[in-house]
């Protein structure tokens, strides 16, 4: 009996343990898709002296040189930075005989991660990027990257046409750019200075890298607006937006020119080639070899005539073809102008009568007028 107890006791325990499993790796699955996303409005809190109040163990510095066109500009903004790294008790040296920019800690600095940030600002400063802008980087959501493309395009002009292409016309591209990653990009001599957030950079380097290599970006800009729009649907977040995204097909458009006379290869034969035939050996084959003198002469004279007849035939048919008429285009018959409608000749003869009755430069005659004194006249006769 106490055996059969102890069975059902180790069951009961088994189903237990059984359970607490499932309900533990249900947990775990809510836990783990609760975790890929980030909660509204959460923020980092802000590394303070309270976190770390007896600062740090030992000292570091880093120095970087900048180009002289940058000394005059460096020379105005430098106490802004100083200022700016004093909240973080980090110490800032410009060298205008060297030419360097060098900061390092100090006893009071207690953000060991505040050095690695200084050293981003005055590698922007050397990289042309405006103060305004590199102080960001002392923020603790921003990062920066410094792309080098000098070296990925060996032709230099290609070089120049292609970092044209990535900032565009009057900016237009890189203004995009900048819109959609939230980063501020910077194109100077053979780097791409980028200012923002993690993911912005990754993006940026990835367009930057992809102009270089002849990839224009307008379809990389075209992918993160899409990106973007599906970022704001919280039903696709965790779904693949393969099925959305462009997929751009490269076309090489640059043809080879092919050469007019294409020389086959042969295939390789350890084999040498068969010895070719000697004049003797063609005589034997076709039985020439055999014939008399005589009879080589006749058949090389019958040769020679079958030849120029064929000659005499070429060259008749080519006199024959300078007599041949050349054949006529056919005439087009010209449309005649339409005959001009008939003259009035009794038209023409009462203008001719009215013209002689005129007096040239006499006022018109009324002929009712001339026969009523003709009238007059005649009764006074008759009386």
């Amino acid at each position: 009996m106490a055996s059969s107890t102890e069975a059902d006791g180790v069951r009961a325990n088994s189903a237990q343990t059984h359970g607490t499993n499932k309900s533990k790796r249900k947990a775990n699955k809510v836990d783990e898709s609760d975790l890929l996303t980030v909660p509204e409005g959460w923020k980092e809190k802000p590394f303070t002296a309270e976190d770390n109040p007896r600062g740090l163990l030992e000292g570091s510095s880093f120095a970087t040189l900048f180009p002289k066109y940058r000394e005059a500009y460096l020379k105005e903004c430098w106490p802004l930075v100083q200022k700016a790294l004093g909240d973080c008790e980090i110490k800032a040296t410009l060298d205008l005989i060297e030419g360097s920019m060098t900061v390092s800690t100090s006893r009071k600095t207690f953000d060991p991660y505040a050095i690695i940030r200084a050293r981003d600002l005055i590698k922007l400063l050397a990289r042309s990027v405006p103060f305004e802008q590199a102080v960001r980087i002392l923020q603790d959501d921003m990062a920066c990257d410094i792309i080098k493309i000098g070296s990925l395009v060996r032709n230099r002009e290609r070089f120049v046409k292609r970092r044209q292409r990535l900032i565009g016309p009057k900016g237009s591209t890189l203004k995009a750019l900048e819109l959609l990653t939230s980063c501020y990009v910077m194109v100077q001599g053979n780097t791409v200075s980028a200012l923002g957030p993690y993911n912005g950079l990754k993006e940026v380097r990835k367009v930057v890298l992809d102009t270089m290599k002849n990839v224009h970006p307008i379809y990389n800009i075209k992918t993160l607006m899409i990106k973007r729009e599906l970022s704001k649907d919280p039903e696709l977040r965790m779904q693949s937006w393969e099925r959305f995204l462009p997929n751009f097909k490269h076309k090489n458009l640059s043809k080879r020119k092919e050469p007019k006379k294409k020389t086959v290869k042969r295939e390789y034969t350890p084999f040498p080639p068969p010895q070719p035939e000697s004049q003797m050996d063609k005589e034997l084959a076709t039985g020439e070899f055999f014939l008399r003198e005589s009879q080589k002469r006749r058949k090389k004279l019958e040769e020679i005539k079958v030849k120029q007849a064929e000659a005499l035939t070429k060259k008749q048919e080519e006199r024959n073809k300078a007599f041949i008429p050349p054949k006529e285009k056919p005439a087009v018959k010209t449309k005649r102008a339409p005959t001009e409608t008939k003259i009035d000749i009794e038209a023409i003869k009462d203008k001719v009568k009215k013209a002689k009755n005129k007096k040239l430069g006499a006022p018109p005659v009324n002929r009712a007028a001339e026969t009523a004194s003709a009238s007059v006249k005649k009764k006074t006769k008759r009386s």
